[in-house]
């Protein structure tokens, strides 16, 4: 059993379906490494293809909740408030949208799928918006899982806590990780990888080094020159 997909796998499973609008997702997902949600947002007019470039756009929503009394953050679990020590009735709570943009560099293929998809008419008008995908995140989800198995792919496991599961969208952005540390897993490269990925902590980035075995091989090889 492994963690993760490999690139040649990735391959089979574009193979596998014979729709372009399929064949693109999984191509964007592992490419790109994007999150699904942020796959699904692609507009049409995110797609620079002098420059060479695609523009994600991702949004967060976070609801934070306070003491209504002075204005303490507290958990969802707080009884009474940390700060001024009354119990709380009725937390306050606000929600709160952040939006962060970050422009990829993309590769000839990704690019020239795209380029064949716009122009048989692919993209969905919707509000406005000519979205590349105009699909659901369900939808987007079952293409995955479905592409995976009619390309042979045996399950995942989940190396923390052992648990199988089906390859997903989230699972390409892994074999994106975890094939760019194997290309590359010095500092630098993690860095310019925390950024692609637009990963807020340099931790979550670096675990991909675990994920590939790459670092603890090296490690264990040391120990017996």
């Amino acid at each position: 059993m492994r963690a993760y997909v490999e690139p040649e796998e990735v391959t089979l499973m574009e193979k596998a379906t014979p729709y372009l609008r399929d064949r693109l997702l999984i191509h964007i997902l592992f490419h790109l490494g994007c999150r699904i949600s942020e796959a699904l947002a692609l507009k049409v007019e995110d797609i620079d293809l002098v420059h060479r470039t695609i523009t994600i756009k991702h949004l967060k929503t976070r609801l934070t909740v306070s003491c209504p009394n002075c204005g303490g953050r507290l958990s969802a679990a707080h009884l009474y408030c940390s700060r001024c020590g009354s119990k709380i009735e009725t937390a306050q709570t606000e929600q709160r949208e952040h939006r962060r943009q970050r422009v990829l560099p993309a590769d000839k293929d990704t690019l020239n799928m795209l380029q064949e998809y716009i122009k048989r008419g692919g993209p969905v008008l919707r509000d406005g918006k000519k979205l590349i995908f105009g699909i659901n995140r369900h939808r987007a989800w079952q293409i995955v899982k479905d592409c995976a198995e009619k390309a042979g792919l045996p399950k995942l496991v989940n190396p923390e806590t052992g648990r199988r599961h089906n390859v997903s969208p989230h699972r390409l952005r892994d074999a994106f990780a975890v094939h760019a540390v194997k290309v590359n897993d010095s500092g630098d490269g993690l860095r310019l990888l925390q950024e692609h990925l637009g990963h807020a902590s340099f931790n979550t980035t670096a675990k991909y080094r675990k994920v590939s075995g790459k670092e603890q091989r090296d490690w264990f090889q040391k120990l017996w020159k």
